[in-house]
């Protein structure tokens, strides 16, 4: 019995966007893709490597547009890539498209794993995330803001390291400050802090800090901020969580 040929769809995480950090799956994906779909600003990252591919570009908001969209182009026989920044199962499309794809027995659904921003960024600023961790993230325009206020709380009262995701926007100025305020209830306000903005892309910024300074920050909607636990410590200019294990110092 001869097996039935699939459509397939990459879904594919693609980092901060540069080649020399994405995946070597990735590439491979991108490579293989007759078209790939994508959010406006991710599909722009994307390199002269790929400007010879179909590229389809959604705007923000549209994001059951998008997966369609990808369905619809695989439909037709074709091969196809959709992107998302950093890692697509986190914060990505991956939910989104394995839920639609139900509704498409026909179509093989391929998820690409990336580098995401709690990664990339903890590199900048040292090894933050050496031990426990978790990540929030503080947009509230799919999740109550009651359920992110929530998810602070128990972050804080479990000592994990916290990483949060989408910091800021222009309708949510004030939501670092909200989150610090939140956490500063029970965490003491020279606990190690950073922040990195536009990860792996021009004009990559960071800067290390406490939570008590970390609250009057701006930052913007492409920074991933980093808040330590109760053992982080800055060494060397780094920003440090430590794992644990026992060392002996020794003279240089």
């Amino acid at each position: 019995m001869e097996t039935e040929v699939k459509n397939r769809i990459y879904i594919v995480g693609i980092g901060p966007g540069k080649e020399e950090m994405m995946t070597g799956e990735a590439l491979y994906a991108l490579e293989q893709a007759d078209v790939i779909v994508g959010y406006t600003t991710y599909v722009k990252l994307l390199g002269e490597r790929f400007q010879g591919k179909e590229l389809r570009a959604t705007s923000m908001r549209q994001e059951v547009e998008r997966c369609r969209l990808c369905f619809s182009e695989a439909e037709k026989g074709r091969t196809v890539a959709l992107i998302c920044s950093g890692d697509a199962g986190i914060y990505g499309m991956a939910s989104l498209m394995l839920e639609i794809g139900s509704a498409y027995p026909h179509t093989e659904l391929s998820v690409i794993a990336g580098v995401t921003a709690a990664s990339s960024g903890a590199a900048v600023l040292g090894a933050p995330l050496g031990h426990d961790f978790c990540s929030v993230s503080l947009s509230d325009l799919l999740t109550p803001w009651e359920t992110i206020e929530k998810r602070l709380r128990a972050a804080a009262e479990g000592d994990f390291v916290i990483v949060l995701y989408n910091p800021s926007s222009h309708k949510r100025k004030d939501y670092l400050k909200k989150a610090c305020r939140i956490l500063l209830r029970s965490v003491e306000g020279d606990r190690v802090c950073g922040y990195v903005e536009n990860i792996g892309r021009d004009g990559t910024k960071s800067e290390i800090c406490t939570l008590e300074e970390l609250q009057d920050r701006e930052v913007s909607m492409f920074t991933t901020v980093f808040i330590g636990n109760s053992g982080s410590e800055i060494i060397d200019g780094r920003f440090v969580t430590k794992r644990g294990y026992q060392c002996e110092k020794f003279p240089h």
